[in-house]
């Protein structure tokens, strides 16, 4: 179950991240112009992911390495991980500019704990914290600790750090069953005191229930750059189709704003809690690295069944 779960949560996001990318950067009328009336509908084939996806398996890769041990060589199996990733000649899909440069001033300093960009909260924290949320599913203080500091590597902004850490808890509630409509408060309540600006696209949340124009209801949550308003928006989505992943990253993808992003955090969540079985067949054969995606998935699954006490 536990192997299932992981790669569920992998291919959720990648192809969220894929039907997402194409349509980055683009307001809703240019994309009705590309795609038709609907949207965005299928990612392509090849579905290739985006710089959210590749992060994402930095993370499990330290995860996997070293996630039994204490924060500090985790922290450094990340940060060799991420730098990896920079350095990296696939590292040419529209990749955020605050991650460049804090893995820039980390190569040169090592220190992860002041790398980040004080003034940035955008959503490349937030955008990678889910295998966190799977390793420590079941260690609520680990979780906490160990998607604070994964995120302040980059970003120090309090919005960016409260939305890596509600990211990585809100997959550990998709993968706990917890339907989506019972995610809001549970999640308030674990990033208290950590960034009103965070809380405050939250409680959006509450601004747009049951409104019928759902892409005017995203929009009134914002547009995704920032960390507050991609885990929002995800959020968003996953609760307008608790039981649907087509539809859930479907939603995500198609807004003004960063699509990729949204849909990538949504789609994770989705499959999360919804299982292999509610991705589309079709979709999971022309991902990119799919076969890659798994095996991180196995491997996943194997350390933290080995390492961490359910």
């Amino acid at each position: 179950m536990s192997q299932t779960q992981a790669s569920a949560l992998l291919l959720g996001l990648a192809l969220g991240d894929a039907l997402g990318y194409p349509v980055e950067f683009l307001n809703w009328e240019v994309i009705v112009a590309r795609f038709g009336p609907q949207g965005i509908l299928e990612p392509p084939d090849p579905a290739l992911y985006t710089d959210d996806t590749q992060m994402t398996l930095a993370t499990a890769e330290a995860l996997i390495k070293v996630g039994h041990l204490e924060l500090e060589y985790f922290m450094t199996a990340l940060g060799n991980a991420y730098l990896d990733w920079l350095f990296h000649p696939q590292n040419n899909r529209a990749p955020g500019n605050t991650c460049i440069r804090g893995l820039q001033k980390y190569a040169a300093n090592r220190d992860w704990r002041n790398s980040g960009l004080v003034n940035s909260k955008g959503c490349g924290s937030a955008m990678r914290v889910a295998p966190l949320g799977y390793f420590f599913q079941h260690d609520a203080d680990r979780l906490r600790a160990f998607s604070l500091a994964s995120g302040l590597i980059t970003h120090r902004h309090p919005a960016a750090q409260a939305a890596s850490v509600a990211a990585a808890y809100l997959a550990k509630l998709a993968l706990d069953g917890l339907h989506p409509r019972e995610w809001l408060n549970p999640t308030l309540a674990f990033v208290q005191g950590m960034s009103e600006e965070f809380d405050a696209a939250l409680y959006r949340l509450g601004h747009v229930e049951g409104w019928v124009d759902r892409r005017a209801a995203l929009g009134h949550i914002g547009q995704g750059w920032t960390g507050e308003e991609a885990v929002a928006m995800a959020l968003y989505c996953v609760r307008q189709h608790p039981d649907d992943y087509p539809a859930t990253v479907r939603l995500a993808a198609n807004l003004t704003g960063d699509s990729d992003s949204v849909a990538s955090i949504a789609g994770g969540l989705s499959a999360a809690r919804l299982g292999l079985e509610a991705i589309p067949a079709a979709w999971v054969a022309r991902c990119e690295n799919a076969s890659g995606l798994q095996a991180t998935a196995v491997a996943l699954a194997a350390h933290r069944s080995r390492h961490i006490p359910l």
